[in-house]
């Protein structure tokens, strides 16, 4: 008989792009025992789910609630839901998740426009309101922090140009929500989606979204109720329908209001996790995770630059929680990544198309925001770097960081 084992993975930290380590606190809400989905406990548990994410989100949109999926999960069920065969749609793209949006707006059937400029660098408004005159689009789909790139795309300005040419305005803030300023209802977003792995210190699985009236207003009119569940009472849209079930937001708005009607069968374990995330962030305040990002990142970027390493992109459009920088020429960057997880059991990132193979991305996000996961991963760095024949200098990086968290 083969030998069956139990589950054993090996201890980690995880300070690349994302994932990250989970909070404990949050790991222990997800252990809790299951509950029926219409069991009045499990409502009210949804309900408070909900005014915590608009609290996260900073917003007053009625419709803040969770998608059972990855973060992925969560982009589809907003493009598929917004977009009728033949919508224009404009995606500024800077880095991989650009083009991402970019696929998923084209498989719901949309005319994608594209504009782009060079990874490690940021569109203007000008840019973005010049795109939008010339495309006419019906939604503006936008990625806040790519992680490709480690940058961090400015949306102060944009939801005044889409109100002014009447055009819906989206965001995908999976990797920056909490790790970087983010103003829903100030910067007039009318659809946002994230994921639970990066800064909000959960594991991946949930997808937070939160709706304008606006946008959802539009979405109703393609409402359409399965024949298994409706009533007489139930009426169907005028517009075509949305091409996916599972992902066809009018039924879960209906699932998660008031009607409560049947949909799919809510991923209890991974409510509980997401709330507790956020519960963790409104006690910490959203201000002040913003704040711990922002010191640990920067201790972090201040240890690399004492290690000469050279940063990629615009530093001041970086976003707080992930710095890439570029592998020393007389390295070999996977074998400096594959020594420090088998040797260290630290985890860091490369990245995809131009920058493959050719920079590392170090996060500091969610749980592993802290001084002694900053410093750690630079102490293993500097050791490796020096195992693999680094030129550069050595011994400085964990005093640059420790120098740095003294006078911040």
């Amino acid at each position: 008989m083969t030998d069956i084992f139990p589950l054993n993975p090996p201890p980690r930290l995880l300070m690349g792009p994302g994932p990250i380590n989970a909070d404990p606190r949050v790991l222990r809400a997800m252990s809790a025992q299951l509950i029926g989905q219409y069991d009045p406990a499990m409502t009210g548990f949804m309900n408070e789910t909900m005014a915590r994410y608009r609290k996260v989100f900073k917003t007053e949109n009625q419709w803040t609630l969770l998608i059972d999926g990855t973060s992925r999960a969560g982009i589809e069920a907003v493009l598929i839901s917004a977009i009728r065969p033949g919508d224009k749609v404009l995606v500024p793209v800077f880095g991989r998740f650009g083009h991402l949006l970019t696929e998923i707006a084209q498989r719901a059937g949309a005319d994608v426009h594209t504009i782009e400029v060079p990874w490690g660098e940021v569109f203007t408004p000008e840019q973005i309101e010049e795109a939008i005159k010339k495309v006419q689009p019906k939604l503006l789909a936008i990625v806040q922090g790519d992680t490709s790139t480690t940058m961090c795309q400015p949306l102060e300005e944009l939801g005044v140009i889409c109100r002014k040419y009447d055009v819906l305005f989206y965001s995908d803030a999976t990797a920056s929500i909490v790790g970087n300023e983010f103003k829903t209802d100030e910067w007039q977003l009318d659809a946002v989606s994230v994921g639970l792995q990066k800064c909000l210190g959960g594991p991946s699985g949930s997808a937070p979204i939160t709706l304008s009236d606006r946008f959802v207003e539009g979405i109703r009119k393609r409402k359409k109720v399965e024949a298994g569940i409706r009533t007489q009472s139930h009426q169907d849209g005028i517009e075509p329908f949305i091409r996916s079930n599972y992902f066809d937001l009018v039924m879960i708005l209906d699932y998660w209001g008031d009607e409560r009607l049947n949909h799919h069968t809510e991923a209890t374990t991974m409510l509980y996790g997401a709330s507790e995330c956020a519960r963790l962030v409104i006690e910490e305040s959203v201000d002040d995770c913003i704040a711990r990002h922002k010191l640990h990142g920067t201790a972090m970027l201040k240890g690399l630059q004492a290690l000469g390493l050279k940063t990629f992109g615009d530093l001041s459009h970086k976003m707080n929680n992930v710095v890439a920088v570029y592998i020393p020429d007389e390295v070999n960057g996977d074998a400096v990544r594959g020594q420090m997880l088998e040797d260290f059991g630290i985890e860091i990132g490369t990245s995809f198309g131009p920058l493959h193979g050719k920079v590392w991305r170090i996060g500091t996000m969610g749980y592993n925001a802290r001084k002694s996961a900053v410093l750690q991963t630079l102490s293993c760095l500097d050791a490796c770097l020096s195992a693999h024949g680094y030129r550069g200098p050595r011994g400085e990086s964990a005093t640059a960081a420790l120098e740095f968290y003294q006078y911040a």
